[in-house]
């Protein structure tokens, strides 16, 4: 099990902590994500992150977050379970529950990164240069793999859906020849 202590529920104990991380010296990295189905991407990513500062904190989408922009069969892996395993990755020092109705930028606004690691697709122009007011710098980053969750996701449903119809086709072929067979006699 992790420890519940690199695991920060509340906004104001995180402002607590990164208070006191910033007494000490230590310089802020901040991402976020749902890391569903973690993979060497996000490994690779994290660890790039991390060579960006002291203390690394990692905002987790929740499941409600998730569903509403991925849809209802997401995530595949529950909240704790994805929180957990972030956990177990070497660069990561916090994780922070981020809510579906928590204000925009609420988890940026609270931390005031010393530097905001994102992918490209995650903020506009506008977006960036607005951010810069809450965080000392801005490093988007290249995705880490070569496929995303999601793409692996669709490969397994492909995959599963061709197993499907060459199992069921014969079978359903024959159960309609042997029913028209039937209504001509």
């Amino acid at each position: 099990m992790y420890k519940t202590g690199r695991r920060i529920t509340d906004a104001a104990d995180l402002a607590t902590v990164v208070a006191s991380l910033r007494a000490l010296g230590a310089k802020i990295v901040l991402t976020q994500g749902s890391y569903d189905l973690v993979h060497i991407g996000h490994a690779r990513y994290l660890e790039s992150a991390k060579q960006r500062g002291d203390v690394l904190i990692v905002g987790i989408d929740n499941d409600d977050k998730i569903r509403s922009r991925k849809g209802p069969d997401r995530p595949v892996v529950p909240e704790d379970e994805r929180l957990e395993m972030v956990l177990h990755l070497k660069p990561v020092d916090f994780v922070y529950l981020k809510k579906k109705d928590d204000p925009k930028w609420n988890l940026i606004k609270t931390v005031k990164p010393d530097v905001l690691i994102a992918v490209d697709e995650t903020y506009t122009d506008p977006e960036l240069a607005e951010l810069k007011s809450y965080c000392a710098e801005v490093v988007v980053l290249e995705r880490q793999a070569t496929t995303s969750t999601s793409a692996k996701i669709r490969l397994m449903q492909l995959k599963t859906a061709k197993k499907l119809e060459e199992i069921l086709t014969p079978k359903l072929l024959k159960v309609i020849q042997e029913t028209l067979g039937s209504q001509e006699e």
